[in-house]
C-alpha cells in the first residue's frame, strides 16, 4: 500500500513539472505575441479583442486529464493556471511575421521615398548653383562682346561722321564756289543786259513815243483795259462847273486832277493859269492820290533798273520814258503812262 502512494506520489510530481513547463512556455509566447501586437498589429481594436479572445480561449489538449488526475489542487488556482497557460497558434506567429515584414517593408519605402525626395531637393540646389555660375560666366563674355561690338559701332559711327563732315566741307565748298560764281555771273549778265537794253529802248523812245503816244486813239490803245485812254477828251470848265459835277477835286504838283471811276483826269480851267506836262488818265488803286501812284511807280522802276531820276510825283518825260522801256521789255503795249496792266506787272497794284 505504502508503494502503491509512492509511485501515484511520483507519477503526480511529473505531471506536475510537465504542467509548469506549459505554464512558462505558454507565458512566453503569450508575451511575445502580446508585445508584437503592440508595436505592429495596425488592426481595429475590435480586431484586436477577438484575437484576444481567441488566444485565451485555446486551452491544452491534456489540461481535462491532468486536472481530474490532481484533484488536490484547488478550484481558484485551476482557474489562475487556466488564464496564465494559453497556448499559441502555429498561424497566428506567421500572420505577425508577416504584419512584421509587412510593416518594414513600409518603412523602407517610405524611406526610400523621403531619400529621393531629399536627394531631389538636393540635386535641385546644386543644379541651381551650377546653372547659376555657368550663366555668370556665359552673361560676362556676352556683355563683354555686346560692350565691345557696341563701342566698335559708336567709334565707327564718330570716324565716319567726322570723314563724311570733311568731305562735305570739301563738297560743298567747291559747289558753293560755283554756285556763288554762276550767282555773280548771272547777275553780272542781268544788269549788263539791263543796262544794255535801257540804254537801247531809251534811245528808240526818246525820239517819239511821247509824242506818239499822246494820242490815245493809236494802235497801242486797243483792248477793253484802254477805254478810258480812248475816249479821254480834254474838257475846259470854270471852278464852279466842277465842283457841281464832281466832289472830289484835289490840289497835285502845281494841278488840279479830279476822281472818276477809279482814275486821276487834268481838271482843265479850274484854274486858267495852270498847264499840265502829261495830258491823260492816270489810274490810281486804294484810292491813292495821283502823285502818290506815280512815287510808287517811280521807286519800282528805279528797283528794276530802268529809272534813275528824281523821286518827286511828277510823269515827266524821264518817267515815261522808263515806263515804255519797262512795258517794251516784259511784252506790254507801249503806251508810256501809268495804266491797269503796267501796274500788275510791276507788282504795286
Amino acid at each position: 500500500m505504502s508503494k502503491l502512494v509512492t509511485e501515484k506520489e511520483n507519477y503526480g510530481g511529473k505531471n506536475m513539472k510537465r504542467v509548469l513547463y506549459s505554464v512558462c512556455i505558454g507565458s512566453l509566447a503569450l508575451a511575445l505575441t502580446a508585445w508584437g501586437a503592440q508595436t505592429n498589429d495596425r488592426r481595429p481594436d475590435r480586431a484586436k479583442a477577438q484575437r484576444t479572445a481567441n488566444v485565451r480561449a485555446t486551452t491544452p489538449a491534456h489540461r481535462s486529464s491532468t486536472m481530474s488526475t490532481h484533484r488536490n489542487f484547488s478550484a481558484a488556482q485551476y482557474r489562475q493556471q487556466a488564464h496564465i497557460t494559453p497556448r499559441t497558434s502555429s498561424h497566428a506567429v506567421v500572420n505577425q511575421n508577416a504584419r512584421t515584414r509587412a510593416y518594414r517593408e513600409r518603412n523602407l519605402s517610405s524611406n526610400r521615398d523621403l531619400r529621393a525626395r531629399q536627394n531631389v531637393a538636393v540635386n535641385r540646389e546644386r543644379n541651381l548653383a551650377v546653372n547659376r555660375a555657368r550663366n555668370v560666366d556665359i552673361n560676362r563674355h556676352r556683355n563683354t562682346d555686346e560692350l565691345r561690338a557696341r563701342n566698335g559701332v559708336t567709334v565707327n559711327r564718330e570716324r565716319k561722321l567726322a570723314v563724311n563732315r570733311t568731305r562735305n566741307v570739301d563738297v560743298n565748298r567747291h559747289r558753293d564756289t560755283d554756285q556763288f560764281r554762276a550767282r555773280n555771273n548771272l547777275a553780272v549778265n542781268r544788269n549788263r543786259n539791263v543796262a544794255a537794253n535801257r540804254t537801247r529802248n531809251f534811245a528808240y523812245y526818246r525820239g517819239g513815243n511821247v509824242r506818239i503816244n499822246n494820242n490815245f486813239r493809236s494802235a497801242a490803245f486797243r483792248g477793253q483795259q484802254y477805254t478810258v485812254f480812248r475816249n479821254y477828251h480834254r474838257q475846259w470848265h470854270d471852278r464852279s462847273w466842277w465842283r457841281r459835277h464832281y466832289d472830289r477835286i484835289i490840289f497835285v504838283n502845281s494841278g488840279w486832277y479830279y476822281w472818276n471811276a477809279g482814275y486821276w483826269f487834268p481838271a482843265w480851267g479850274y484854274d486858267p493859269y495852270v498847264t499840265y506836262a502829261y495830258d491823260g488818265p492816270i489810274y490810281a488803286y486804294n484810292g491813292l492820290t495821283p502823285d502818290r501812284v506815280i512815287v510808287d511807280v517811280q521807286e519800282q522802276l528805279q528797283r528794276a533798273g530802268y529809272y534813275d531820276g528824281p523821286i518827286d510825283g511828277s510823269l515827266g518825260p524821264m518817267t515815261r520814258e522808263a515806263i515804255a522801256a519797262f512795258q517794251a521789255d516784259n511784252g506790254l503795249a507801249v503806251t508810256s503812262v501809268i495804266d491797269e496792266p503796267t501796274l500788275a506787272t510791276l507788282g504795286v497794284a
